[in-house]
């Protein structure tokens, strides 16, 4: 374990600050102490530069920073100079480190809480220390900065005047098709988390789920090698094959049409005929119903047609 990851000190044996003090353009600078606080902070998605004077004023005065992997957070602390302890908080630690933070607080300590990318609490595991926090009655303050989901929306060219964010969706192709449904019905632009690993399988299935709509494919924000797709789902599912797929993704995918009601006849066909190749057709059904906004007995007898047909073209 290295200095800077001691275990959070208990409230009766707080950990001592050497210096507070932060670089910048070669300039040693003080950071005095911020008031007992839970401070969120905002860090970069990946251009180290991404960061706000007043984050690393506060990152470098604080008695503690809180973060999910040390290793990447002092890619941070290092590149400015920052000599703070870093402790873990993260979803594996979090019910043990809790309490070690709340008494840290009551003594007057102040303590910042940073994830490993972006925005604290988006996709992260915050939520129930800021409620514990505030519950305790300490004060929570917000340091807004780098965030990838309003980057990729400000570089999408996608309606941005109403927006969803989903997170990640599951990992399982049936969970994540039913979401889909779901999704595909809200009145606002979408905007999705995805792995590497899974973006083309997802891709197919937003294919299926609103393959018209525009959508924006963000990879590596920020980073060296950035890459932003756009086009119709449909084409960009297609061309998955031959897409990048080391790094982060964001997808963000337009508002349905207002005249989406009712999905057209080929649409549905094209539809019910991907659900059929990889389910009954119950689910098909179910499914093709939450999408085309069709009365059930419409598209269950059109499912038995195409089924038919499927059947009559093996023979």
């Amino acid at each position: 374990m290295r200095a800077d990851e001691a275990p959070l000190a208990d409230a009766d044996d707080p950990a001592p600050r050497a210096r507070r003090t932060f670089i910048i353009a070669g300039h040693v600078v003080t950071a005095p102490k911020p008031p007992s606080a839970l401070y969120l902070v905002a860090t970069p998605i990946g251009n180290l530069g991404d960061i706000t004077l007043r984050a690393l004023e506060t990152l470098a005065g604080v008695d503690a920073i809180c973060c999910e992997d040390t290793r990447i957070t002092r890619r941070l602390t290092e590149r400015y100079g920052i000599a703070a302890q870093l402790h873990q908080y993260h979803e594996h630690n979090a019910e043990q480190a809790r309490p070690k933070i709340l008494a840290r607080l009551a003594e007057g300590a102040s303590i910042a809480l940073v994830s490993d990318a972006g925005t604290p609490l988006i996709s992260d595991p915050g939520f129930k220390l800021v409620r514990e926090v505030c519950a305790a009655g300490h004060q929570v303050i917000a340091l807004p900065g780098a965030s990838s989901v309003l980057a990729a929306l400000a570089v999408a060219a996608l309606p941005t005047d109403r927006f969803y964010f989903e997170g990640f969706l599951p990992s399982k192709q049936g969970a994540r098709r039913a979401r889909l449904a779901e999704l595909s019905r809200i009145d606002a632009t979408l905007v999705m988390f995805e792995s590497g690993n899974r973006i083309a399988e997802t891709l197919r299935d937003l294919a299926v789920a609103m393959g018209a709509r525009e959508a924006s494919i963000c990879r590596e924000l920020t980073k060296l090698h950035e890459e932003i797709s756009r086009g119709r789902i449909a084409d960009l599912a297609r061309d998955a094959a031959a897409l990048e797929t080391r790094g982060e993704f964001v997808v963000v995918i337009a508002p349905p049409p207002a005249d989406a009601q009712v999905m057209a006849s080929a649409d549905l066909d094209d539809v019910l005929r991907a659900a059929l190749k990889e389910s009954s057709v119950k689910d098909a059904v179910a499914q093709a119903v939450d999408l085309s906004g069709r009365p059930r007995r419409e598209v269950y007898a059109r499912a038995l047609e195409l089924a038919r047909e499927a059947d009559n073209g093996d023979d």
